[in-house]
């Protein structure tokens, strides 16, 4: 039976301007994700694969090509539609957490939900689960400066997750955190993986992650060079 796929990329390049002409980030992509993998797109810096990751975000658009995302065009929205398609289906999850200082734990992994004017006994309800998943409940009245590293990355999975997206976008979320806890906040991801069934792409050079990846897509100088399914030990 076919899986759903929840992002198709066809024929896709991004170009960005220089003093020099145009200088293609990404060339020739044809890459397809199915419904609930936890795959990365891997490589040095300058490869291309934040780009490809922000453009699977909505968060840019390609120069040529298509590129489908849960079953809109993205190169087709605009500003105001690519907004409604984040809010609604997709998390994010980035290295330097972004959490919003004043905010408690509970208000800033609130916060998505307020976006989506949500019932206020529904988003209780959800902040907690999202909560729970990440093993902060201690921690609910604590703002991001009384709180560790790890712990913050934790605070964002739980803000990124409380919606329950389709897709999750992980661009090198562990590059600021030690190894004791990369490992706790990879094995929560991939426990919510396998509980949500959420798709997760990662944007990494960082072995520990590729560790974790059950597909590999590695890209060099822009374009995909290898596609490996990788067999869990």
């Amino acid at each position: 039976m076919m899986k759903e796929k929840v992002a198709i990329v066809k024929n896709m390049g991004k170009a960005f301007p220089t003093g020099e002409g145009d200088f293609w980030a990404l060339k020739h992509i044809n890459l397809q994700f199915e419904r609930g993998e936890f795959c990365g797109l891997v490589g040095p810096s300058g490869s291309g694969k934040t780009t490809l990751l922000n453009i699977l975000g909505s968060l840019d658009k390609p120069s040529e090509g298509e590129v489908e995302v849960l079953g809109k065009q993205v190169h087709r929205l605009n500003h105001k539609q690519a907004s409604k398609l984040r809010a609604a289906k997709l998390g994010f999850i980035f290295q330097t957490y972004n959490l919003l200082p004043v905010y408690n734990v509970y208000e800033n992994i609130e916060f998505p939900l307020l976006l989506l004017k949500m019932d206020g006994a529904k988003r209780d309800r959800m902040v907690r689960d999202a909560i729970e998943w990440v093993g902060l409940e201690d921690k609910i009245k604590s703002r991001p400066n009384q709180l560790s590293g790890g712990q913050c990355q934790r605070v964002a999975i739980a803000r990124a997750m409380v919606k329950r997206p389709e897709l999750v976008l992980a661009d090198e979320p562990t590059a600021n955190l030690d190894s004791e806890n990369s490992y706790m906040i990879l094995d929560t991801m991939q426990n919510l993986n396998k509980e949500l069934g959420t798709t997760f792409i990662f944007s990494t050079h960082d072995q520990k992650v590729i560790s974790y990846l059950r597909r590999i897509i590695t890209l060099t100088d822009g374009e995909v060079s290898s596609d490996d399914i990788q067999i869990s030990s």
